[in-house]
């Protein structure tokens, strides 16, 4: 299976004989520079700066020991390489990317340009590993990727660094010495090659050319597409677009050869840009979506705050006139005084309505971006009801956060922000079963589910206890299908003394490991998948010594991959007094039904909480659950 890589993951190689393949969209240099142990380009018998030079393969020259590059500038490219024909001082091997200095109608930048993708073969062309270099913006060269050696084995790691110096940034920081005198010999090299090939016959010109139509409702396109993110802009583009007004208009050609007059382009529009999915940073698609749905958290709670500070303000300047009129006595009746009130009151509800009207612009360009946002969300961000999760397939690897709920206030009760809490999980959850405790452990479940659905199969694993045998009926979604190889529910107190004293020895375990530097050398078959103890009808079944071990998962397990997940009345356990309190205040607490008790510590309200259920009917979740127990057999399980 081939192991898709983002930046700074790295993947063992079974072999000396590589194929690095690389598939750009546009026209690119590639070159390699072979490293020592620093990455600092090496000569001869370990010669540095001086040779560096002659550890570079490019397309003026070639081949080194091991390496052979293309001579051309080139969409897609195979590199040769071969690790073991590599020197002994050589440690690292960089694949570099340039965009051709020059081109007529080439990208100015990678971020112009597809996002570059390499792939890791055999010979053959059997797939190792692989990786989309996205995120770029103004970098015209790039480190794409390494191949290192580390206690005799080689591996590949995704790099993705870009360089807005261009080819000779990228060389000096490899160390190549005379590094811009390198990369206009490269350019020259690529041009010469570019000359002596035979360009394409030119068909005769048609009597009109006339752009192709793009999609119904687009215009029409030509030209090379321009891959930038629309609402990205640097601080030179913004510079730029300034003095353009006053640049002196272009020469026009001369009246007898000019053609039809075209009607005059429409005016741009004003106001905000309209919203895209992912308009954030990071480094992969689900993270930017991540990032952008905490702005809009953000957003919502600074201009709701904005509003209800204003409105604050104006009822308080509005009691402070009507004090000073009542407070005079020549002021406290008559005509003079209602018309004072009544000026009072206009200028409290001019007040009000002005930010009101701010509220309103900034609640429907949040809404605008909602609805280009909720249908690009992945299925770990998104509710039950999205039809992302009927396109559901196994991950690879986790999820970097999973949603738990929507958030919203009483000024936008429309605008639902996703809950998301990355993974893995900080802190352990505790759904208050105080006003119905079915509905806490039907929230429970649609956690549960969800977090196995965020993880590879047999990434996750489950264990219940249910000391009294009372949610039987409500856990068993999670068993059918085969998904999860879960023991049955432990019953009473010896089986809750069983469970806990095995997964506290399972932390103590895997803490000491982590401190003595030695997490890789646990006992053979240890499971190191994720580990989720739910915790039903707490206290009962629970003596002081329990109570203590839940405590110490609490604070310890979510460092070694165990979390907890509580469906319990803190009022049941008030006769533990203040030795719950760490517990409670540790834990991240949830209702079943919607309520607004989540305060925000940022601006100082309060968010009405919905938990994500299952829609009544739907069988989403055993149709998930389902296409993790058919993953199975192909991990090995």
């Amino acid at each position: 299976m081939t192991a898709e890589l983002v930046r700074g993951q790295n993947h063992p190689l079974p072999g000396n004989r590589l194929e690095i393949r690389v598939s750009a969209g546009t026209p690119v240099v590639a070159a390699v520079t072979l490293g020592d142990e620093h990455g600092r380009a090496v000569g001869p018998d370990g010669a540095d700066a001086t040779a560096g030079r002659e550890w570079l393969a490019h397309p003026g020259a070639p081949q080194l020991p091991g390496v052979e590059v293309p001579r051309q500038a080139a969409a897609e490219h195979r590199l040769a390489v071969d690790l073991g024909a590599m020197p002994q001082q050589v440690h690292r091997v960089h694949i570099l990317l340039a965009l051709p200095a020059g081109r007529v109608g080439a990208p100015a930048n990678f971020g112009a340009a597809p996002a570059p993708h390499v792939a890791v073969t055999t010979p053959d062309g059997t797939a190792i590993a692989g990786c989309t270099l996205t995120g770029l913006g103004s970098e015209t060269a790039l480190l794409a990727v390494e191949l290192y050696r580390r206690q005799g084995a080689w591996k590949v790691r995704a790099v993705g660094q870009g360089y807005d110096g261009g080819l000779p940034a990228l060389l000096l920081d490899q160390g190549v010495p005379d590094a811009r005198t390198v990369a206009d010999e490269i350019h020259e090299a690529v041009d010469r090659e570019q000359s002596r090939s035979v360009d394409a016959p030119v068909p005769p010109a048609a009597p009109a050319a006339v752009p192709a139509p793009g999609a119904p409702g687009e215009p029409a396109r030509s030209g090379p597409v321009d891959y930038r993110h629309p609402r990205r802009r640097t601080a030179a583009q913004d510079a730029q677009d300034a003095q353009a007004p006053a640049s002196p208009a272009p020469p026009q050609p001369p009246a007898a050869s000019a053609p039809a007059a075209q009607p005059a382009p429409a005016a741009a529009p004003t106001g905000p840009p309209a919203p895209v999915a992912g308009d954030a940073g990071g480094w992969s698609m689900e993270e930017r979506l991540h990032n952008q749905i905490w702005g809009m958290f953000e957003d919502l709670a600074r201009t709701v705050a904005a509003y209800r500070s204003a409105e604050d303000f104006a009822q308080s300047r509005y009691d402070q006139e009507l004090d000073a009129l009542l407070a005079d006595p020549r002021t406290r009746g008559g005509a003079q005084a209602e018309a004072a009130r009544d000026q009072a009151m206009t200028k409290r509800v001019a007040l009000i309505d002005q930010a009101r009207a701010v509220l309103d612009r900034d609640l429907a360009q949040l809404a605008a971006e909602a609805e280009v946002v909720d249908p690009a969300l992945p299925p770990a961000f998104a509710g039950w009801e999205n039809p992302a999760w009927h396109a559901y397939e196994v991950p690879r690897r986790p999820a970097i956060a999973v949603r738990l709920g929507g958030l919203t206030v009483p000024e936008a009760p429309e605008l639902d922000i996703p809950l998301l809490v990355r993974l893995p999980l900080e802190r352990g959850l505790w759904v208050d079963s105080a006003e119905d405790r079915g509905k806490a452990l039907e929230v429970a479940v649609a956690i549960a589910a969800r977090l196995t659905a965020c993880h590879p199969a047999g990434g996750f694993a489950m264990q219940a206890l249910d000391p009294a045998g009372s949610a039987s009926g409500a856990l068993a979604p999670l068993y059918a299908g085969g998904a999860l190889v879960l023991p049955p529910p432990a019953a009473g107190a010896a089986g809750v003394s069983e469970v806990l004293g095995r997964l506290t020895a399972r932390v103590d375990l895997l803490h000491m490991a982590m401190r003595g530097g030695a997490a890789d050398a646990l006992p053979p078959g240890f499971d190191q998948a994720e580990q989720l103890l739910i915790v039903n009808e707490f206290p009962y079944g629970f003596d002081d010594r329990a109570v203590n071990q839940l405590r110490y998962l609490a604070d310890e397990g979510p460092a070694a991959g165990v979390h907890l997940l509580l469906v319990a009345d803190r009022d049941d356990a008030s006769a533990y007094g203040p030795v719950l309190d760490p517990l409670w205040r540790s834990m991240l607490r949830l209702t079943p039904l919607p309520s607004d008790h989540l305060a925000d510590p940022w601006v100082g309200h309060a968010w009405t909480y919905e938990p994500a259920l299952v829609p009544p009917g739907s069988q989403v979740v055993a149709q998930v659950l389902h296409k993790l127990a058919a993953a199975r057999p192909a991990y090995g399980m």
